[in-house]
């Protein structure tokens, strides 16, 4: 089993800077994918980013790229989302996801979910 824990979601302005975490339990971080999602308020869930095991493979969303860089650190069994020029449309709550085989926008892919964490970007 397990466990995510997202940190750093705050209230920031419009372009502004923020790091996501994602803290993870157990001895599998560094076998699988990890991918992060945001559900923005009356919205349903979507795909943001996702990094392969290793790191060296990522894919984000066409409208994080060139704003949004994922990475991870498997020594340190977390990863984070660095988002950059943030927009009013950022604005989600945002879930870290593992248990991927390849990085992938599907949500069902990953088998493990953390909380999410509140970040708010005021216009």
């Amino acid at each position: 089993q397990v466990h995510l824990v997202e940190s750093g979601g705050a209230l920031v302005q419009a372009g502004d800077s923020l790091t996501l975490s994602c803290a993870a339990s157990g001895r599998t971080f560094s076998s699988y994918a990890m991918g992060w999602f945001r559900q923005p308020p009356g919205k349903e869930r979507e795909f943001v980013a996702a990094i392969s095991w290793h790191g060296g493979s990522t894919y984000l969303a066409d409208s994080v790229k060139g704003r949004f860089t994922i990475s991870r650190d498997n020594a340190k069994n977390t990863g984070y989302l660095q988002m950059n020029s943030l927009k009013p449309e950022d604005t989600a709550v945002y879930y870290c996801a593992l248990g991927a085989e390849v990085p992938t926008s599907t949500q069902s892919s990953y088998d493990f979910w953390g909380r999410g964490t509140q970040v708010t970007v005021a216009s």
